[in-house]
């Protein structure tokens, strides 16, 4: 079963998302930041990582470099809603800088499915 890490600070986003992948069968743990979700990363090995982009601690686009940097066939989706800056030019340097595929919230969850599936083909 596929392992899957949901990064989000908004805790009904982080819950909504897991009760969705929970749901698809898929296996998911949940972290609040982007510090949290590095050592979950080195500790629970997900086979793909969904992270929002704004975050307390450290960001999304940290996160992706240094899991990118540690694990580079690590599958990455960043979310966001966006910020001082529009969402999708966070979303375009997360590209950039390693992420698999963006999604823009708000997203319905047949679009997250499809995104997970497409990556992980």
């Amino acid at each position: 079963m596929m392992k899957i890490l949901i990064i989000d600070d908004e805790v009904y986003i982080r819950d909504g998302l897991k009760q969705i992948l929970d749901m698809e069968g898929f296996t998911t743990k949940v972290a609040g930041d982007g510090k949290e979700a590095l050592r979950m990363i080195e500790e629970e090995k997900p086979d793909l990582v969904i992270t929002d982009i704004i975050m307390p601690e450290k960001d999304g686009v940290e996160v992706i470099c240094k899991a990118k940097e540690k694990y580079p066939d690590l599958k990455i989706i960043a979310i966001s809603g966006g910020g001082r800056i529009s969402a999708h030019d966070y979303l375009k340097i997360a590209k950039q800088l390693g992420a698999n595929s963006i999604l823009t919230k708000p997203f319905s969850s047949s679009d997250l499915i499809s995104e997970i599936n497409k990556v992980c083909a």
